[in-house]
């Protein structure tokens, strides 16, 4: 999809086996190219080959990244990039919170967000030299409607995380690691039983769904009237779940709380 009307800007979404998505970042000028999260080596590169491109970076979101390997075998200056918190395979350039990478004309700012992992990074693109919104890839960070499990981090953290996320701010375009949008949607239609915007995202991702496209990329604005992770500052969900604020409870340990309970939840849900 180009990010600007000049098509300077292009992102490829690819989609991985059942539910993952790699993304290819193209400078059209340069013709220069990152991939974020390559999972299936052999995928990235029919992609770099249809679009004729020159692949200079690697993005890892954190340590699941099979594809760094065989990509680096094809593509030998390709720099693979990462925290080193995570077991980054075939890492080059460790990256700390808030260090930027160009690639081409394109500027990207890895945000250290643990909880999912220990060492998980989201990558912006910055959006406003071309007049476009910055572009957040989330990796398992924050799904459409969803957010990713705590394997490696307490609520408190996830919750600090989320928060970097939402202050990156409402037009930002998210680009999540996996297509969740339809069981996460569904689960939260569960939670608020009188969202007319979730209804209204729900049904328009069982039509994408049913006609095998993706739901990809969203607002965080958007997520922010639907997610249940990023709306536990509401009154509405906070009462869904039965929880009321404790006195003399700080507002973030009591948010910390709320987001306990929606991932137990999560954890149980089945989708029928």
């Amino acid at each position: 999809m180009p990010l600007t009307r000049d098509m300077r800007v292009k992102i490829l979404p690819i989609p991985v086996l059942s539910n993952n998505y790699s993304y290819l970042v193209i400078d059209t000028g340069s013709g220069q190219a990152a991939v974020v999260d390559p999972s299936d080596p052999l995928a990235v590169q029919a992609a770099i080959e249809e679009e004729g491109v020159m692949l200079e970076a690697i993005f890892c979101t954190h340590k699941h990244c099979g594809g760094n390997a065989a990509l680096r075998q094809q593509h030998g200056s390709c720099k693979v990039y990462g925290s080193t918190l995570d077991a980054i395979p075939e890492l080059t350039n460790p990256l700390e919170d808030k260090e930027k990478v160009k690639v081409g004309c394109l500027s990207f700012e890895a945000l250290a967000t643990p909880g999912h992992t220990v060492g998980h990074m989201v990558y912006v693109l910055d959006g406003e030299p071309f007049g476009a919104p910055p572009c957040l890839f989330s990796g398992d960070l924050l799904f459409l409607a969803g957010c990713g499990r705590l394997f490696e981090g307490s609520p408190e953290t996830m919750l600090a995380s989320l928060d970097v996320a939402v202050g990156l701010g409402e037009d930002t375009l998210l680009w999540p690691g996996h297509e969740y949008a339809l069981e996460c949607l569904t689960f939260a239609s569960l939670l608020e039983l009188d969202n007319p915007a979730l209804e209204q995202k729900l049904q328009w991702a069982m039509q994408q769904r049913q006609e095998k496209r993706s739901t990809c990329p969203s607002t965080l604005g958007e997520e922010q009237t639907y997610n249940p992770f990023l709306r536990t500052h509401r009154p509405e969900l906070q009462a869904a779940l039965g929880l009321r604020r404790g006195g003399g409870e700080h507002p973030d340990a009591f948010r910390a709380r709320v987001l306990k309970e929606v991932r137990r939840r999560k954890d149980l849900y089945k989708p029928t």
